[in-house]
């Protein structure tokens, strides 16, 4: 049996700001993962540690939605502006094996908070050290 998780986020930046850094390589590299390369519809995350995954676009809707598998996952991000030049992000983890959900609920936490603080603020809140991470239980890797 699989479960979701759903996040929901709001950034003073907006929409085409937060889908920037989502779907490019240099855009995922500021807040996400240690290096991104995509190729047609595949992009593939390398974190610390050397882990690394591909992801398949499942789809992209400009500045409104992103769909991708994750890790054997699936994944939408949709983006609406607020009205006010921000936007509100939900992020719906679809698929997730039980025995998964404890340690990849948290870890969107350990992507979404990073984004925001990237896209409002231009602070990359990583600590960068391979001896904190993950595994670790470092939130910050």
């Amino acid at each position: 049996m699989s479960k979701t998780i759903i996040w929901r986020l709001h950034t003073i930046s907006p929409p085409e700001r937060i889908w920037e850094l989502l779907t490019t390589d240099c855009g995922r590299e500021l807040f996400w993962a240690e290096a991104s390369r995509s190729e047609a519809n595949r992009f593939t995350l390398t974190f610390p540690l050397g882990v690394s995954g591909e992801s398949r676009v499942l789809e992209a809707a400009a500045h409104s939605r992103f769909a991708f598998t994750y890790f054997g996952t699936e994944v939408l991000i949709e983006l609406a502006a607020d009205g006010k030049g921000g936007t509100d992000l939900t992020l719906t983890n679809s698929r997730v094996p039980e025995d998964e959900y404890e340690d990849m609920l948290p870890g969107w936490a350990n992507v979404l908070f990073p984004l925001k603080a990237t896209a409002d603020f231009g602070i990359d809140l990583r600590n960068r050290d391979p001896s904190r991470t993950w595994r670790e239980r470092y939130v910050d890797q």
